[in-house]
């Protein structure tokens, strides 16, 4: 999609059990893992905002 931004890659260490149970989740819903790490990601920063002064 040529006007899409550019995205970043993040990693992390994860445990097994919370990659599988993302994965079980992702295929049930019919989506990527990506896409429910990054909606999870989104939901946790509007739920704790940043101070201003941050």
């Amino acid at each position: 999609m040529p006007n899409q931004p550019r995205s970043s890659i993040i990693g992390f260490r994860d445990t097994g059990d919370l990659r599988e149970a993302l994965e079980r989740i992702a295929a049930d819903r019919g989506e990527k893992l990506s896409d429910i790490v990054r909606r999870a990601c989104e939901e946790y920063v509007r739920r704790y905002p940043l101070d201003e002064d941050d």
